[in-house]
């Protein structure tokens, strides 16, 4: 992973991107969304984020692409959607010989979408076309005069789809319960079994229930919500590593500090060296 610990942004003559900037549309920036847009890639077309400030949600129309999430590199064809949270390494590329086709909606900082429970879903499966059609709609319109009812609309029709997409436990009261549960209490040394019992089915039917609403075991979700809460206290407060590993459930500080490193791309000290003056204030 030595390769994407460097911040990238490599567009290429061959990339085309329809993008919105919150700069430049006041109502996408009342939403907290810093932009969205719609783009046909090729290579050498590459992005890496080494500090994901707000959560990231990638659409692929068509064509293949890369992914880096959860610290692997995933494929990304037509109808997946990814769901990237805030304060993690973030990559994607295009493929040599392949186009790729895509749509996207990145948040602030300080949107709930960037909050730990914001965007559950690692990897999802669904039509993005229309949610890639309203953000042509938005796009067109911003760059017609931007009429502010018609901006609203399609705004709305963006968020529409994006919780659609971002939300798949509101018809799951089973996990719904189950993870709200856990995650007031992320130190509990949780375990399958318990994680059963409390969603109140088998434990081999809980953990083909997460991989198909999630995209993660349930014992993989529990490290991703474990390491969120401990991304967000290292990137927005001064306490202690080990500290942090504690509150989080891992009473081996190394244990943590691995899977730190696996999602986010680094170790928890040097993440933490790296927050911004002004994430530090905040803390």
């Amino acid at each position: 992973m030595h390769d994407e610990l460097s911040e990238t942004h490599i567009v290429g003559d061959d990339t085309h991107q329809q993008i919105v900037r919150a700069e430049d549309c006041p109502l996408l920036a009342r939403r907290l969304v810093s932009h969205v847009g719609v783009g046909d890639a090729a290579p050498p077309y590459k992005v890496v984020r080494t500090n994901l400030s707000g959560a990231y949600l990638h659409a692929c129309l068509g064509g293949e692409g890369r992914m880096l999430l959860d610290g692997r590199w995933r494929p990304h064809r037509a109808g997946m959607v990814t769901l990237a949270p805030a304060h993690v390494l973030h990559a994607f590329h295009a493929v040599q010989n392949k186009r790729w086709q895509y749509c996207w909606v990145r948040y602030m900082p300080q949107s709930p979408r960037s909050a730990i429970e914001g965007m559950t879903p690692l990897i999802t499966r669904v039509d993005p076309k229309p949610l890639s059609d309203a953000i042509l709609g938005l796009y067109h319109e911003v760059n017609s005069g931007g009429d502010i009812a018609a901006t609203a609309l399609w705004i709305d029709l963006i968020e529409h789809y994006v919780k659609r997409y971002t939300e798949p436990l509101r018809n799951e009261e089973r996990l719904s319960k189950l993870w709200a549960e856990v995650t007031a209490d992320l130190g509990h040394p949780w375990t399958l079994d318990q994680l059963a019992v409390i969603a109140g089915i088998s434990g081999e039917h809980l953990r083909r229930l997460c991989q198909t609403r999630l995209g993660r075991s349930p014992m993989q979700q529990l490290t991703y919500l474990r390491v969120q809460q401990a991304a967000q206290v290292l990137a927005t407060t001064d306490k202690r590593v080990e500290d942090v590993a504690f509150e989080v459930g891992y009473q081996n500080p190394f244990a943590f500090s691995n899977a730190f490193k696996r999602m986010t791309g680094f170790r928890p000290s040097r993440f933490q060296r790296r927050r911004t003056p002004a994430a530090a204030r905040r803390g």
